[in-house]
């Protein structure tokens, strides 16, 4: 299931004050909003970003299960990002017995950050891969 896409961009640059936020080297609140914004042109409903030590969450406004899109600095290159989709698995547990498929919809999400990601003429070197690879 892929669930983690890297790329490089110069078109999310780190705010000034964003390492007070987040860890240092790590930022990504320009590449959140950005997310923010075109996850909901694909009709994704998303909510209000907030900061994590690695980066920025964008919350997805799903019922089922917790559904968010991580995003921030990639330390492999100056101007690397990866997103990645949580939940990362292909099934979430609720309860002792109740185990729900997240494929359909992590899938979904995806689909929707490819095409915002390969249309953007600004991001290139787009690479997807699951959580258990690299």
């Amino acid at each position: 299931m892929r669930t983690h896409v890297e790329f490089r961009s110069a078109k999310f640059p780190a705010y000034p004050w964003e390492e007070e936020k987040v860890n240092p080297g790590l930022w990504g609140k320009r590449l959140a909003e950005y997310l923010y914004r075109k996850l909901k042109e694909e009709g994704i409903e998303t909510e209000e970003i907030y900061p994590e030590d690695w980066g920025w969450v964008v919350p997805v406004h799903h019922e089922p299960f917790s559904l968010w899109v991580g995003c921030g600095h990639y330390q492999e290159y100056p101007d690397g990002y990866l997103v990645f989709i949580e939940p990362s698995k292909p099934s979430v547990r609720r309860g002792l017995f109740k185990k729900i498929d997240t494929t359909g919809d992590v899938e979904k999400v995806a689909a929707a950050l490819d095409r915002i990601l390969n249309s953007d003429p600004e991001i290139n070197h787009i690479r997807w891969w699951a959580e258990d690879e690299k």
